[in-house]
C-alpha cells in the first residue's frame, strides 16, 4: 500500500508542475551502464568528448536477482555516435571471495565493457536508432547482452523501444523492451520502462551546473517502483557526474573584435610614419638636401624596426620562452627562434603566442615572418607567412596563409640579430615534473579496488645539443591492505627510491628521422643497468609515424639479462582527432605478439580502447589527461617545477578464455620521462596537418595569454 501511495503522491506533485515547452531532454546513464533509463537503453549516446562517472546500488547478481550492492560506471563519448563504458558490479567492497564462508554466499565481483553506436543514416527528424552490447569480449560473461534501440522525442517526452537478447535468469533484456521519459523541467525527469521482465519507475534530479561552478552536471536518481519478482527490495538509488573533457576553440566564437594593443600600436606608428614622410617631402623640395633625405629615411626606418623587434624579444622573454633569438632584414623579414618549456601540454599554444606577439609588435608594411621551434637545440618545426595576413586572422578569424615545415627553417639572408642570440638559455636548469605513480587492480576476487600510490618526481636537466640527464624517483604515500608485505599484491607495491637514472642523447637525422638513446639505471620490478634506443620517422604532414625500439638490460644482482625489440606504426586522422596505433615484436618480459590501440583525442586528453595478443589475449580502456596547467610556471635560474602533462591510466581484462585470471606485465616496454614521442614530437602532433586542423587554438592561445 505504501508503494501505491508513493506513486500517487508523486503523480499529484508532477501534475501540479507547469510543462515548459522546448525543453531539451537530458540523456542519463542507466543503472546497467549505458545511456538509458534504469535497465533499458535508449538510442541516445554521450556527446563526443563527454564523460560520465556514476554509482548505484542496484546490483544485478549474476542475472539471477536484484540485491543491494555496488555498481561503478565510467562512460565516455569517444566519437560522434560512439559511446563506450566500463562497469564494476560487486556484492561487497573488500570481502575476499577465496574465503570459503564468503564463497558460499555466492557473491559476485565483475568487470564488464559496454559499447553503443548510434546509426548515422537515419534522419534525425524521424527518430534515432542505435545498436549495442553489454559485457563484451571478457571471460566469464555474466551480463552479456545485445540490443537494438530506437528513440523519438515529442515535446517534453522521449519514447524508446527495442529488442534485446540475453541469458539472464530474470528475463531482463531478453525480448522486447520500451520506456517513456517525461522532462517537464530541465532539472527534473520522470521515467518508466518495461525491461522485457518487469515495469520500473523512478525520477531524476539534476543539480544546475552553475551551482557547481559550471564544472559539470550532477544527477541524483531514485528507482522507487518495480513489479519484478526477483528483487529483495523495492527502491534503489544512484548518483552520476558528467562533464566535457575539453572546450573546443572555434574560429567563429564571439570574441573581442581585435586585440587592443595591435590596433593602438598600428595607429600610433601610422601617424608617426606619416609625419616623418611629410617632413621628408618638404626636405625633398630643397635639392641640396636630397642625399641627406635618403640617408635619414633609411636610418629612421632601421631605428624603428630595431625598436619593434627589441620590444618583441622582451615580450617573449616575459612569456617564459627560452633560447630566444629575434632578428630582421631589410625586406623586411622578421625571424624568431625559441624553445618552449612553459606550454608543456601542447607546443601549438607556444607557437600561437609567438605568432600573436609578432603581429602585435611588428607593423612594417608587407613584412614577413619566420619562426623556428627548437627542442634541446634541435630544430623541430618552422612556420612562415605574412604578418599583415596573420594580424587579420587574429582580428577577424579569417584563415591565415602559412607555410609549415618540420625541421630547420629555410635560410634567410642578411639577418641582423637583436641583442645576443639564444637569450634565456635553457641549459643546466633542472626541470622537475611531479605526478602520481599508481599500481592498481580492479574487480578482483580480493577487492573492488586495490592500489599502491606514490608521488613521482622526474628531473630532466638539458645540458647540451639534444642531450642531458634524466633522473626519476618516487615515494609511496598510500596503499590498500592487499598491497602490504606478504599480501596478494605486496610484491607490486611502490618502493621509495630512484627508479631511473640515465644520460640521454637525441639526434635529428635526414628525411624526418630522429634517434634517441638512454644509458643508465632502470628499475623494472628488479634493478637493471642497460641501454634503450628508439628511432622514429615522422612523415612531413604528420599522418604517418614509424618507431623502432630496442632495449638491452642486465640484472644488477644476477648474471642474467633482458632484451626486447618492437616496431610500431601510427596513423593520425587529424580531421577527426583519432589516431590508430599498432605495435609488434618481443616485449620486456619475453612475451611476443601484437598490440592495437585507437586513441580518441579531446584537446590534450585522450581516451583509448586497446587489445593485445601476446601469450594471453587482453582488451581494455585507457585514458591520458594533463595534470598540469595549460601554461606552467616560467623557468627561473634554479629550474622549473611542473605537473605531468600526459598521465596515463588503464584498465584491462583477459578475453577469449573461460576464466578471468589477472594479466600483469604483458606487452610491456620501458617508458622514459624524456622520449621522442612526448618530449620532442608533441605526442605525435608536431606537424602541419595538426596545426591546420587547430587554427582556432593558435588564435585562442594568443588571446588568452597575451
Amino acid at each position: 500500500m505504501s508503494k501505491i501511495n508513493t506513486i500517487l503522491a508523486g503523480s499529484i506533485a508532477l501534475a501540479s508542475i507547469p510543462v515548459l515547452a522546448d525543453t531539451q531532454i537530458n540523456n542519463y546513464t542507466a543503472f546497467a551502464g549505458y545511456t538509458g533509463i534504469f535497465n533499458t537503453p535508449t538510442a541516445e549516446v554521450l556527446k563526443k568528448g563527454s564523460i560520465d562517472i556514476g554509482y548505484n546500488n542496484n546490483l544485478d547478481l549474476r542475472g539471477e536477482r536484484y540485491v543491494d550492492g555496488h555498481n561503478y560506471i565510467f562512460a565516455a563519448g569517444l566519437f560522434d555516435g560512439l559511446e563506450v563504458s566500463g562497469q564494476i558490479a560487486a556484492s561487497s567492497m573488500h570481502d575476499n571471495l577465496f574465503n570459503a564462508e564468503i564463497k558460499a554466499e555466492k557473491q559476485t565481483r565483475d568487470l564488464s565493457f559496454n559499447l553503443k553506436y548510434q546509426l548515422p543514416f537515419v534522419p534525425k527528424e524521424w527518430f534515432n536508432l542505435a545498436i549495442g552490447g553489454k559485457d563484451l569480449g571478457g571471460a566469464a560473461n555474466k551480463y552479456e547482452t545485445y540490443y537494438l534501440a530506437g528513440s523519438r522525442e515529442w515535446n517534453d517526452f522521449r519514447f524508446s523501444a527495442g529488442f534485446a537478447v540475453s541469458d539472464r535468469a530474470t528475463g531482463q533484456m531478453d525480448g522486447a523492451f520500451a520506456g517513456i521519459e517525461w522532462q517537464p523541467l530541465n532539472w527534473f525527469s520522470l521515467q518508466v520502462e518495461h525491461d522485457a521482465d518487469a515495469v520500473n519507475a523512478g525520477l531524476r534530479l539534476t543539480v544546475p551546473k552553475e551551482w557547481i561552478y559550471d564544472v559539470g552536471t550532477l544527477t541524483l536518481t531514485s528507482k522507487f517502483y518495480s513489479n519484478t519478482d526477483h528483487a529483495e527490495k523495492d527502491t534503489f538509488w544512484g548518483v552520476n557526474f558528467s562533464m566535457p573533457l575539453f572546450e573546443q576553440a572555434k574560429l567563429n566564437d564571439p570574441t573581442e573584435a581585435a586585440p587592443a594593443p595591435i590596433l593602438d600600436n598600428h595607429k600610433k606608428r601610422e601617424a608617426a610614419f606619416e609625419a616623418h614622410y611629410q617632413q621628408q617631402r618638404e626636405l625633398a623640395q630643397k635639392p641640396l638636401e636630397v642625399a641627406k633625405q635618403e640617408v635619414t629615411e633609411r636610418d629612421e626606418y632601421r631605428k624603428s624596426l630595431t625598436l619593434q623587434t627589441r620590444e618583441l624579444k622582451n615580450a617573449l622573454i616575459d612569456d617564459g620562452l627560452e633560447a630566444i633569438s629575434v632578428g630582421f632584414n631589410r625586406d623586411p623579414h622578421i625571424v624568431v627562434s625559441f624553445e618552449n618549456y612553459v606550454f608543456n601540454r601542447n607546443d601549438i599554444d607556444a607557437i600561437g603566442l609567438v605568432l600573436g606577439r609578432i603581429a602585435e609588435h611588428i607593423d612594417e608594411p608587407e613584412a614577413k615572418y619566420t619562426i623556428q621551434l627548437l627542442n634541446r637545440g634541435i630544430p623541430m618545426l618552422s612556420v612562415r607567412g605574412d604578418i599583415d595576413n596573420y594580424r587579420e586572422f587574429i582580428n577577424t578569424s579569417s584563415t591565415p596563409d602559412m607555410d609549415i615545415r618540420r625541421g630547420e627553417m629555410d635560410p634567410i639572408g642578411s639577418v641582423s640579430w637583436v641583442g645576443m642570440p639564444k637569450a634565456n638559455s635553457p641549459y643546466f636548469r633542472p626541470r622537475v615534473t611531479i605526478g602520481p605513480s599508481l599500481d592498481s587492480h580492479f574487480a578482483t576476487d580480493i577487492g573492488v579496488y586495490d592500489f599502491s600510490l606514490a608521488i613521482k618526481a622526474d628531473v630532466d636537466v638539458p645540458m647540451w645539443y639534444g642531450g642531458g640527464i634524466s633522473v626519476s624517483a618516487e615515494t609511496e604515500v598510500a596503499k590498500t591492505d592487499d598491497y602490504e608485505t606478504g599480501k596478494a599484491f605486496g610484491r607490486f607495491a611502490k618502493d621509495s627510491g630512484v627508479t631511473q637514472a640515465t644520460i640521454y642523447q637525441t639526434l635529428d637525422l635526414p628525411y624526418g628521422i630522429y634517434n634517441q638513446t638512454h644509458i643508465g639505471f632502470f628499475k623494472e620490478f628488479n634493478d637493471y643497468t642497460g641501454i634503450k634506443n628508439e628511432t622514429t620517422w615522422l612523415s612531413e604532414n604528420g599522418r604517418h609515424q614509424l618507431n623502432a625500439e630496442i632495449g638491452y638490460l642486465e640484472y644488477d644482482d644476477y648474471d642474467l639479462d633482458r632484451d626486447y625489440q618492437t616496431l610500431s606504426y601510427r596513423y593520425n586522422w587529424v580531421e577527426q582527432d583519432v589516431s590508430f596505433h599498432a605495435t609488434a615484436g618481443r616485449f620486456f618480459y619475453e612475451d611476443s605478439g601484437v598490440k592495437l590501440e585507437t586513441r580518441f583525442w579531446f584537446g590534450d586528453s585522450y581516451i583509448s580502447v586497446f587489445a593485445q595478443d601476446t601469450d594471453v589475449q587482453v582488451a581494455g580502456i585507457a585514458f591520458s589527461i594533463p595534470l598540469t596547467p595549460r601554461k606552467d610556471m616560467a623557468p627561473i635560474r634554479y629550474g622549473q617545477i611542473k605537473g605531468n602533462e600526459a598521465w596515463r591510466h588503464e584498465v584491462s581484462t583477459r578475453i577469449g578464455e573461460s576464466t578471468n585470471a589477472l594479466v600483469i606485465g604483458r606487452g610491456h616496454s620501458i617508458n622514459t620521462p624524456v622520449n621522442l614521442d612526448k618530449t620532442f614530437l608533441n605526442q605525435g602532433r608536431l606537424s602541419s596537418s595538426y596545426i591546420y586542423s587547430n587554427l582556432a587554438r593558435l588564435r585562442e592561445a594568443y588571446l588568452t595569454y597575451r
